[in-house]
């Protein structure tokens, strides 16, 4: 495993950095993609790992706020991503971070998330994944047939591959919610039930042998860039005296504080395509987000 499998793309970002601490941030970073399916508590740790070292990189924070979804650390992973926003300006990880608002018992937010401006520029397919989100959402509120609505309309039906079992799924869900048992059983049908084990997280990728790299290679203090203003705190988002669209509410966790992730409720569990988030069977996004 070498700085060189890390992506073209995320290896730009990491030119702010010396050398050796872009070579060290990008081994972990590595190892984040290669774990994160499999065994998401690992690809935290190095996720926390590349953060102590590079902290002020997007990338870095984008790993660390999908590591955090993945293994269920929803308000965590907002803060993260919420600062991935405010770094780089993208929107992409709207649904994740709508679907960690379900994670945290928050429903409505996640639908208020779906309805911002920025939800509209989003990909074919993150908007697929933002139905699946707030479908979801809609059934944690008790609004079953708005949950089918949702996922009813021709661009979602239109999904391909398995994105489109999902969305199957989901909507199977919503549909037996709302006492419509043969549609939901019709909905099914379609697919095999490898595809919809598969959709579900119940069948595994293909098991290849991952050479792990060592943390104890990193100190405990946290290696600086050598100059480049990184530090091992997560101290780095930008002030809060800049304004932000995306700022979050009195009540919720500031990007500053730790958080207790031990209140998050389970049923949520994360899967995901290069990082968009893994839906439960109620619905919610991967991941892989």
């Amino acid at each position: 495993m070498t700085f060189s499998d890390l992506d073209r793309a995320a290896r730009a970002p990491l030119r702010t950095l010396t050398k050796d601490n872009a070579e060290r941030v990008g081994r972990h970073l590595v190892m984040v993609g290669r774990l994160i399916d499999d065994e998401p508590e690992l690809a935290y740790e190095h996720a926390q790992a590349a953060v102590q070292r590079a902290g002020r990189v997007d990338v870095v924070r984008e790993a660390a706020g999908l590591a955090a979804y993945r293994t269920g650390r929803y308000a965590e992973a907002l803060r993260e991503l919420r600062t991935v926003r405010r770094l780089n300006g993208s929107s992409e990880h709207l649904p994740i971070m709508a679907d960690c608002e379900r994670g945290l018992g928050r429903p409505e937010r996640a639908i208020t998330l779906a309805q911002e401006p920025e939800a509209e520029a989003l990909a074919a397919d993150a908007k697929v994944e933002l139905a699946i989100v707030v479908s979801g959402a809609r059934l944690d509120l008790g609004e079953p047939e708005a949950a089918v609505a949702t996922l009813s309309t021709a661009a979602v039906r239109g999904a391909k591959g398995m994105l489109a079992v999902r969305v199957a799924d989901a909507r199977a869900t919503a549909l037996r919610a709302a006492g419509r048992e043969e549609e939901a059983t019709a909905e099914l049908s379609r697919f095999t039930s490898a595809q919809l084990a598969e959709a579900s997280g119940g069948v595994e990728d293909d098991e290849d042998e991952v050479v792990v790299f060592d943390l104890d290679d990193d100190d405990e203090t946290g290696e600086t860039d050598g100059g480049h203003g990184e530090t091992d705190e997560h101290d780095d988002e930008p002030s809060d005296d800049e304004p932000s669209d995306d700022e979050p509410s009195d009540d919720e966790p500031s990007d500053d504080e730790p958080s207790d992730d031990g209140a998050e409720h389970e049923g949520h569990e994360a899967r995901g395509d290069a990082g968009e988030g893994e839906r439960s069977e109620s619905g919610n996004s991967e991941g892989d987000r």
